[in-house]
């Protein structure tokens, strides 16, 4: 199985080769950014992608937005820090196949990958149950009715950049 980690942090890519070195058959690439996490993809065409939502540039949404249109289409897991079940469903809805959050234990991302490599959809046992709660909770949450452009600009100024950065990092004038 050909996979390629997309995390900023090099601590969290080196955590996760080593976790996947112990199973058999597994292919890992890494890559920093959004913008290498693409031109990766599309030359290795990987089976799994394991994407962190927030990364310099480019961020998770709009890297899965991107991928939909590839053929063969890579399975996409999400391992996030987001814990929030706006970012899930988001993730979901964008077309990542799992979803599992950073503080999770290793044995769930492994059970997320063996998932996704049966074809199947993972989301975090915790997280489910919160996301089978989502309507009853928390309708009105303020960030359910944002585009995914507006959260990937908010999550851009969560980040400190300004403006003509953010611009930049889109795409647009």
């Amino acid at each position: 199985m050909k996979i390629l980690v997309v995390d900023d942090h090099p601590v969290v890519r080196a955590g996760i080769r080593r976790l996947l070195a112990a199973e058999p058959d597994m292919d890992v690439a890494e890559a920093a950014s959004g913008k290498e996490a693409l031109t990766l993809a599309r030359a290795r065409q990987p089976d799994l992608i394991i994407l962190d939502l927030n990364l310099p540039g480019m961020g998770g949404l709009d890297i899965i937005a991107r991928l939909m249109h590839d053929k063969p289409r890579p399975r996409i897991l999400v391992l996030s820090m987001h814990d929030d079940p706006i970012f899930a469903m988001r993730s979901l809805e964008a077309g990542a196949d799992g979803y599992v959050s950073k503080n999770a234990p290793p044995t769930q991302i492994l059970e997320a990958i063996a998932r996704l490599a049966k074809g199947q959809t993972y989301v975090g046992p915790e997280l489910a149950q919160q996301l089978a709660l989502w309507n009853l909770r928390a309708p009105n949450h303020p960030l359910k009715d944002l585009s995914r452009r507006f959260l990937e600009i908010l999550r851009l100024l969560g980040d400190g950049q300004g403006m003509r950065e953010i611009a930049n990092a889109l795409g647009i004038g």
